[in-house]
């Protein structure tokens, strides 16, 4: 069981300082701008909620991400939605048996790390396309580096890119983006 608590309170945080002026911002992922990210992230809010409560996380996949889905009061919505969702996964029975994502069995502590993984990464995602600080604790890295290892290569994209390579030496964190399919030395553009 890992407390998924500091991980959606470093996002709140982090949304804190995302204004609508950032969401056309690019991202290190492909294809998704800062607004789709914040949208993302509130969607799998909710979906992982009902994941750890072992309830009905809906079928199939959800809407493709986009600011255009973010309604006005986004931010409180979405801040509630990460406590609920720690909260949530703070319940022992989270972690326990199998649980189902849209329609798909998997054990309970692999969608724990899912909910993990997502948070932190998509955390990097958000700093530094919107130039915060981001700096997640050691477990938090450690736990979701141990899930995205487990994904071989080749990659089709789907759930993460291919690999990016990152010496053994560079920070954990860096070690895990490139685990990821991210290059930790992405910045935005400049203009």
């Amino acid at each position: 069981m890992i407390d998924i608590s500091p991980a959606t309170d470093r996002m709140v945080g982090l949304l804190a300082s995302v204004s609508e002026d950032c969401f056309d911002l690019p991202t290190p992922c492909p294809e998704a701008r800062v607004g789709d990210l914040v949208d993302h992230v509130g969607t799998f809010a909710k979906v992982f909620t009902a994941v750890a409560r072992k309830g009905n996380s809906g079928a199939g996949r959800p809407p493709r991400p986009s600011a255009a889905n973010l309604e006005a009061g986004w931010r409180d919505r979405i801040e509630r939605d990460l406590q609920t969702l720690a909260g949530a996964w703070r319940a022992p029975e989270a972690w326990e048996g199998m649980t189902v994502i849209r329609g798909n069995e998997l054990p309970a502590e692999v969608a724990g790390l899912v909910v993990l993984d997502e948070l932190v990464v998509h955390g990097w995602d958000i700093a530094v396309s919107t130039g915060q600080p981001y700096q997640p604790s050691v477990s938090d890295i450690d736990a979701a580096a141990s899930f995205v290892a487990s994904f071989d290569a080749p990659r089709d994209g789907n759930l993460f890119g291919p690999v990016v390579p990152v010496p053994d030496s560079a920070p954990a964190l860096d070690r895990l983006l490139g685990l990821a399919g991210r290059d930790p030395s992405w910045q935005p553009p400049t203009v």
